[in-house]
């Protein structure tokens, strides 16, 4: 647990046990037998509660989630109600009064927008019906809010405004420690399917079928074939580290061009144009290899004269720029926006979708690929990469 989070729970300690004598009821009553203070209790009572709260909060904020920690969360804050909502939707509602479920998000509108806390009278025509004041907070990952924490009661309670904030707070450290596990586990998936998917079994052996047209014509062909095969294998399935250089991932494009040019000889054509300055910029591993491929086998498809393909790697200030560009088939925009979505099968446009889904994640929203194509009018893919990030380092 962070010490963000222990520092939330110790406030909210003593915040609860205060809102329980003053809401008249506490999390679970004090029995004779319990040995320590009543502050004492009500600690350990916040902690264990909290505790049981946090794994399914671990899971991100869903239905699903929600509803599996909602009762202990209105337990901690010992209100007669309790709403968790996402952007959209009520999401969960526990306790009395269910029908004001209907209209939460009204509510919880501007909050939505503003992300700060917000008050309201529920103006409820049901003389029997307790809730009469609630306090909505936001839920809040990387400044955004996600949704939102509502607390019911009888009566306006400024010691509950405090402790629905400690509360969210929380429940926001669990939310953010999901997005950490998911961004994890997605990295590692998406290095697995780099390793496995971007050395196509067809250039394998298409590799070692050009190899072995050499051997006896031009021998010593062969031979510079077969080295620049066994480095750029080497390279593609090494074992350490994350990140490469930019030096490092041309050098090992350049290897694999010269084993596709010795299968279709005049039929390619490729420029590279590179800064030496950009050379020692980091980025993900594997990163350029699969667009690479992906415009050799789009500027070869069903070419009948000589296709060509572009590379360049320039100073873009505070970044370097890579663009990939060919002449081939293209691709309808449409069909590509399903496969950035991920919805191209599973052996469409993995390469794309990897290199997209991986400098998202390293370097934020703004960094993904940016591709202009057209049926008949090739592509012609950028991406720019921080020359330095905290964390990305070639290795």
């Amino acid at each position: 647990m962070t010490g963000a989070a222990v520092g939330v729970i110790a406030v909210l300690a003593l915040l609860l046990f205060g809102t329980g004598f003053l809401l008249g009821r506490t999390a679970r009553p004090v029995r004779p037998s319990d040995v320590g203070t009543p502050v004492e209790h009500a600690t350990f009572e916040t902690l264990h509660t909290a505790s049981l709260a946090a794994p399914p909060l671990r899971a991100g904020l869903t239905e699903e989630s929600a509803r599996r920690s909602a009762r202990r969360l209105r337990s901690l804050l010992g209100t007669d109600a309790l709403c968790l909502t996402d952007r959209d939707r009520v999401l969960v509602w526990d306790g009395e009064g269910d029908h004001h479920g209907t209209d939460v998000m009204q509510h919880v509108r501007e909050l939505l927008a503003s992300g700060r806390d917000t008050a309201f009278r529920t103006d409820c025509g049901d003389l029997d019906c307790p809730l009469r004041w609630a306090v909505a907070v936001p839920l809040t990952v990387d400044h955004r809010v996600l949704g939102t924490l509502v607390a019911y009661a009888p009566r306006e309670s400024a010691v509950l405004a405090r402790a629905a904030g400690e509360v969210a707070r929380w429940v926001c450290v669990q939310l953010e420690l999901a997005e950490l596990d998911r961004s994890r586990t997605q990295l590692i998936e998406a290095e697995i399917k780099a390793l496995r998917a971007q050395i196509s079994p067809h250039f394998v052996f298409n590799s070692l079928a050009a190899i072995a047209s050499f051997v006896r014509t031009d021998p010593e062909q062969a031979r510079e074939l077969l080295l620049e095969f066994a480095d750029f294998t080497r390279y593609s399935f090494r074992k350490h580290g994350e990140f490469t250089t930019l030096a490092d991932e041309l050098h090992s494009i350049d290897q694999y061009l010269a084993l596709v040019r010795a299968r279709f000889g005049e039929r390619l054509s490729v420029t590279l144009q590179v800064a030496p300055e950009v050379l020692p910029v980091a980025l993900p591993f594997l990163c350029l290899q699969p667009l690479v491929e992906n415009a050799v086998k789009h500027g070869l498809e069903g070419a009948v004269t000589r296709s060509r393909i572009t590379i360049s790697a320039l100073d873009a200030g505070a970044e370097a720029e890579v663009v990939i560009e060919d002449d081939g088939t293209g691709m309808e925009p449409e069909r590509l926006r399903r496969i950035l979505r991920g919805e191209g099968g599973a052996s469409t446009g993995i390469g794309l979708l990897n290199v997209d889904e991986r400098l998202r994640q390293v370097y934020g929203d703004d960094y993904g690929l940016v591709i202009e194509t057209g049926v008949g009018a090739g592509m012609r893919i950028t991406l720019r990469l921080p020359k330095y990030r905290a964390g990305v380092h070639g290795s």
